[in-house]
């Protein structure tokens, strides 16, 4: 099976300028893998949506899965309580 790749929606720059540079490190390894497996254990659909979410310690990672296109979107990144204002 061919991997997926990962984009980032222009907003995300925004939403790890706010975010400590040991916690992007960690998330964006998190995002990495989802070129393997976009969707791992621990990753949940959003109800009404055609969007995942997935935990990084107390950050949130919300994405997309485009299986025709074998990509991933990735749509916001965020502390748990700002991820859904």
């Amino acid at each position: 099976m061919a991997g997926y790749r990962v984009f980032f929606k222009k907003s995300v720059e925004k939403d790890f300028s706010i975010i400590p540079g040991k916690d992007v490190k960690r998330i964006l390894n998190r995002v990495k893998a989802l070129e393997k497996n976009p969707r791992p254990q621990g990753a949940e659909k959003l109800t009404g949506q055609e969007r995942y979410r997935l935990r990084q310690g107390r950050y949130r990672i919300v994405y997309s899965i485009q299986d025709d296109e074998l990509s991933v979107w990735v749509v916001k990144v965020g502390h748990r309580k700002d991820i859904y204002r």
